[in-house]
């Protein structure tokens, strides 16, 4: 059953693009389903019925799932019989019949400018690590770039001489995203302070760093932000609060919806939509955390001066 799940994945992979959160989370899931079947005697996927399928969602809504977690998992259990059935793995597909359970929809949180505030002024700025911490908090509230997006730079996709930083998304996409004045200069004091006092190489390309000198992944990068919302008294939060926050900055700034796909890298603007009517919500948000998003003209020479790889950098794509 395992080596059904690794070809589908591999399929997936090489057909949809699909991000490597996804891949994860669907091999997770199948696995679950197989681990499922087999205490049911279930030792091939051609022994599966609609009846074994059904009773797996009812598994899942006994030990509580959340509702989006048990619409993921039948998406990703639809999608795999659906494959088997392609490749003539099984005769039927036994989710079929099968519903995809519905979700209810819920408008985004996101952090109001005091709390961004308060959540930027938790951060100790007297140790590399929160050097770096709080340029990346900066960097992800600046651009509302994804978290895996965030921890996947490296140096050499930042151009502070022009106050960019390059960005490819879940369908490959390159983002040339705008950086606030307050990011480009965390930044610029993260490399001209901290970086260097992190590395354990020279050639390490990671632009973010872990006290092992290695790339910080995006569940170290959680659980620090975690701890500083922690500290700020801030509750509900994740990395995507900072995202969500980006764009209804930028809509109550007066950007357009288009624009605001076009920075966020959503493939479809229906997705980047949501926020309409999160603002319409937020209406009295006039104030924003964000400086004009304008490139480093008149900066230190500190900043203007460092020594980081150069890019090209690209008009954003229509």
């Amino acid at each position: 059953m395992e080596v059904a799940i690794q070809e589908f994945i591999t399929a997936l992979s090489s057909q949809r693009n699909s991000s490597e959160n996804t891949l994860g989370a669907y091999s997770t899931d199948l696995r679950q389903l197989a681990d499922f079947l087999q205490q049911k005697a279930v030792t091939s996927w051609d022994q599966v019925t609609a009846g074994d399928a059904e009773a797996f969602v009812a598994h899942l809504r006994e030990r509580q799932y959340a509702p989006t977690s048990i619409a993921r998992k039948v998406a990703a259990v639809k999608s795999f019989f659906h494959h088997l059935a392609a490749i003539h793995l099984v005769e039927e597909d036994p989710t079929r019949e099968m519903d995809t359970p519905k979700v209810e929809k819920y408008l985004p949180t996101v952090l109001e400018p005091d709390q961004v505030r308060g959540l930027f002024a938790t951060v100790k700025v007297d140790t590399p690590a929160g050097l770096r911490d709080l340029a990346m908090l900066h960097c992800l509230h600046s651009t509302g770039m994804r978290v895996t997006e965030l921890v996947s730079r490296d140096v050499a996709h930042l151009d502070l001489a022009r106050g960019h930083i390059r960005c490819s998304g879940r369908n490959r996409r390159e983002r040339v995203l705008p950086l606030s004045l307050e990011a480009q200069r965390a930044l610029a004091t993260y490399l001209g302070e901290g970086r260097h006092l992190l590395a354990q190489r020279v050639d390490q390309r990671a632009l973010f760093l872990n006290h092992h000198g290695q790339r910080l992944t995006r569940q170290g990068f959680w659980l620090i932000m975690k701890n500083y919302a922690r500290t700020a008294g801030i509750g509900d939060i994740t990395p995507h609060t900072l995202r969500h926050s980006f764009a209804l900055d930028m809509l109550s700034r007066g950007m357009g919806l288009r624009a605001v796909q076009e920075l966020l890298g959503h493939a479809n603007i229906s997705t980047t939509q949501i926020y309409s009517h999160l603002q319409r919500t937020h209406a009295e948000r006039v104030n924003t955390m964000l400086d004009t998003l304008e490139v480093l003209e008149a900066e230190p020479a500190s900043v203007a001066a460092l020594e980081v790889p150069s890019v090209a950098v690209h008009g954003m794509r229509g």
